[in-house]
C-alpha cells in the first residue's frame, strides 16, 4: 500500500519534517516531541488509515529541517538550544492575527502572543520566524476596516522582528462553514461574501502599501487567485529556497503533492495527528471539534512513540 503522506524526495533519505499542519505541536506537546528527538524516531499513523503506521527517523543526519507551525512557541522554546547542539536546522510558522473570543477562544491574548514572537525573534533572528496572519475571515466582528486597523497594528509591532508575512481567505469547507457557524456565540455571523477574494481587495492593497515599506514581504498560502497587483505574491510555507538558505545547501525538492492544488510547499513529513490542537478555533481545517480534540488530548501519552 502506497504511503499517501510520504515525502517525494527518491534522491536523500533525509527529510523536512513539518511540526506540525495537524496540530500545535509547540504550545500542547513539547514534552512528546522532545523525547522523540532524544530517542530518535517517532511513528506516525497516516490520517487516512490510521492502521498504517510509519516510522520517521529524528535523527539529525536524517532531518533536513523542522518546520514549526504554532500560535505559542513558548514551551518549546527552552528547549532550543538542544536543537542547536545536536545540530538541527528549523524556522518558526508563528499565527497571530488578534480575532475576537468567538473565533479564537483559547489562543493567546494579542499582548502575549507579540511579547513571545519579539523574544523568538530577537533568539533566532527575524528570518526564522514567520509571521501567519491566516485565515483571513469577514464577519460582523471583523469586518474589512476592522481588518485594515488590526494588520496595521500588527504590521507595526511585527516590524523588525519578521521578514515575511503569509496570508490566505478562510476556504468554504464544509466543515469549516458548519463549525463557524456551530462553535461561535450568537454575536458572530459569518459575512456572506467570506469567499469571495474580491471582497478582500482593500485588504490587500493595505497589505502591499504597508507591508513592505515595513520590510515585511507579503505572500498568499495555497491561493489560486493573482495578488501581483497588490505586490502579494505566491509563497510557500515549506519553502525551498529559505531552507537552503537556512541550512547552507542546495537542496531540490518535489512539491507537495498532498496539499491543496495551488499550495507551493516543498514535501514533507508531518508528524502531528489531527483533532489534537486546544486551542479550539472554528474556523482550524485540522479539528472535527474542541470535544474531540480535547478527547484525544486526555489519551495523549507523552512517552509514546505517537502522538496520538
Amino acid at each position: 500500500m502506497s504511503d499517501l503522506f510520504n515525502h517525494i524526495d527518491k534522491n536523500s533519505p533525509a527529510k523536512i519534517i513539518s511540526v506540525s499542519r495537524r496540530t500545535d505541536i509547540p504550545a500542547f506537546y513539547t514534552d512528546w516531541f522532545i523525547n522523540r528527538i532524544r530517542a530518535g524516531f517517532c511513528e506516525v499513523a497516516n490520517p487516512f488509515n490510521p492502521q498504517q503506521i510509519a516510522k520517521v527517523s529524528l535523527k539529525p543526519e536524517d532531518v533536513i529541517a523542522f518546520v514549526f507551525w504554532t500560535r505559542n512557541p513558548e514551551p518549546l522554546m527552552k528547549y532550543l538550544p538542544e536543537l542547536d547542539e545536536k545540530g538541527y536546522k528549523y524556522y518558526f510558522l508563528y499565527t497571530i492575527t488578534g480575532y475576537p473570543k468567538p473565533l479564537e477562544k483559547s489562543s493567546p491574548t494579542y499582548a502575549s502572543a507579540i511579547k513571545t514572537f519579539q523574544k523568538l525573534s530577537e533568539n533566532l533572528g527575524a528570518k526564522k520566524v514567520i509571521w501567519r496572519y491566516d485565515p483571513l475571515i469577514l464577519s460582523n466582528l471583523t469586518p474589512v476596516e476592522w481588518h485594515i486597523k488590526n494588520i496595521n497594528n500588527l504590521i507595526n509591532d511585527l516590524s523588525g522582528y519578521t521578514e515575511r508575512m503569509m496570508l490566505s481567505i478562510v476556504e468554504p469547507y464544509k466543515k469549516t462553514t458548519s463549525r463557524l457557524k456551530n462553535e461561535t456565540n450568537e454575536k458572530f455571523i459569518l459575512d456572506s461574501n467570506a469567499f469571495t477574494p474580491e471582497t478582500y481587495y482593500p485588504i490587500f492593497e493595505h497589505i502591499g502599501k504597508t507591508a513592505q515599506a515595513r520590510g515585511i514581504t507579503p505572500m498568499s498560502c495555497a491561493q489560486k487567485y493573482e495578488l501581483g497587483k497588490f505586490g502579494i505574491e505566491h509563497g510557500s510555507c515549506i519553502d525551498q529556497k529559505l531552507i537552503n538558505n537556512i541550512t547552507g545547501k542546495q537542496y531540490t525538492f518535489t512539491k507537495d503533492p498532498n496539499q491543496r492544488e495551488f499550495c507551493q510547499c516543498a514535501a514533507s513529513k508531518d508528524i502531528g495527528a489531527p483533532n489534537s490542537c486546544l486551542f479550539g478555533c472554528p474556523y482550524c481545517y485540522a479539528t472535527i471539534s474542541h470535544g474531540t480534540a480535547l478527547k484525544n488530548f486526555a489519551k495523549h501519552d507523552k512517552k509514546s512513540t505517537k502522538l496520538l
